[in-house]
């Protein structure tokens, strides 16, 4: 049973509390607060053997312009429900500029130009 608390402890961390400490501003630190609350269960990868469900954000989604960051959390998307009935104004740009202090993630290994995973597997 202590195991599996600490499982999910751990998948309850945030990522961000994890990380190197960043210098962050009132309004960020409110934005990570509502991040972690409604985004990250879906924009986040847990720690435990779960898929991700949604883009990874950092500071470079949406070409970091706040403008198109705030308008997808109001509005939303087709796959994403808007926030702009749940969230006020202020708390829509503070989840912005939070996600604009998240660094980018590490690039993925992708298979060599014409070699397939199971011939890649195979060798």
């Amino acid at each position: 049973m202590r195991h599996y608390a600490c499982l999910v402890l751990l998948w309850l961390t945030p990522a961000a509390a994890t990380a190197q400490p960043v210098d962050r501003t009132d309004q960020q630190r409110l934005g990570m607060r509502i991040f972690n609350q409604s985004c990250r269960v879906c924009h986040t990868k847990p720690q435990i053997i779960s898929p991700q469900y949604a883009p990874a954000l950092s500071m470079n989604t949406l070409g970091g312009k706040t403008d198109l960051i705030t308008e997808v959390i109001s509005n939303g998307t087709p796959r994403m429900p808007g926030f702009k009935y749940q969230y006020k104004p202020d708390e829509i740009a503070a989840i912005a500029a939070y996600i604009q202090t998240i660094p980018v993630p590490a690039a993925t290994a992708t298979p060599a130009p014409g070699k397939s995973n199971a011939s890649r597997d195979a060798d």
